[in-house]
């Protein structure tokens, strides 16, 4: 069974190929996408794919008005894969900041400056020594690296190792998560981790497409792991590849 922190993981693993996967052409040999349009006859819209192609058109058109892309042009960006690190990121950055303010317990406060009058100057030293080693624990524990921070450092591979370190009881000014809490952390890291499986193709996949065959039974796709989808027919039995030729 595969656990919250092997999906933290997997974020935290795998971040820097969705950047670099993000500047790369699209890959013919991805889960459903040679294939789809194969199947296109028989009017299945993938919801998602369609957005892009529609948020792609349109990014296209400004470029061609723009006279600063004439001459040669980089490698084009996949928006999609874009769309999906944002996604990614905001919603582990979220899912930190609520378990940060529910588990994560104040700094130490600094001690406050006071006049007092000291009978000897050994009891004034001891004061100060005291006060300077309260300020000092202070200040460690406002900067310590473990704490979770509202402001800076808030990507998606660091909050997908705070979480981590939340999820494994790791030491830290916080306490232990509750059911509750750890389950929330559990549902939008298996949600970071399949969408990034579902864009890189390293996850082997199967969908249903919406729309029988011609014959009644239900068109099943599978894929991903790099490998070619092939569609097949529960009913029939007819498969369909991704050139298109079909098996009775």
């Amino acid at each position: 069974m595969t656990t919250t922190a092997t999906h933290l993981r997997t974020v935290a693993l795998h971040w820097a190929d969705l950047h670099e996967a993000a500047g790369q052409p699209v890959q013919v040999g991805a889960f459903g996408l040679g294939l789809r349009g194969y199947l296109a006859r028989l009017d299945e819209a993938d919801a998602e794919q369609l957005e892009y192609e529609l948020h792609q058109a349109a990014h296209l058109r400004t470029l061609e008005r723009d006279p600063i892309q004439l001459g040669e042009r980089p490698t084009p960006v996949r928006l999609h894969v874009l769309d999906t690190m944002r996604a990614i990121e905001a919603a582990l950055v979220a899912c930190a900041d609520d378990i940060a303010h529910a588990a994560q317990r104040a700094p130490i406060s600094v001690p406050a400056a006071r006049k007092a009058d000291y009978r000897t100057l050994r009891e004034a030293r001891i004061a100060a020594a005291d006060r300077r080693r309260r300020t000092e624990l202070a200040h460690a524990d406002a900067y310590d690296p473990r704490r979770w921070r509202y402001t800076g450092r808030r990507t998606a591979p660091y909050a997908a190792l705070w979480l981590l370190a939340r999820i494994e009881r790791a030491p830290g000014p916080c306490r232990r998560l509750t059911d509750t809490e750890a389950k929330q952390v559990g549902a939008v890291a298996a949600g970071a981790a399949e969408r990034i499986e579902r864009a890189l193709d390293i996850a082997a996949q199967r969908r249903t497409l919406g729309r029988p065959c011609g014959c009644g039974g239900q068109i099943d796709v599978h894929g991903g792991e790099g490998r070619a989808p092939v569609a097949h027919c529960t009913g029939c039995g007819r498969i369909w590849t991704d050139g298109g030729m079909a098996v009775a």
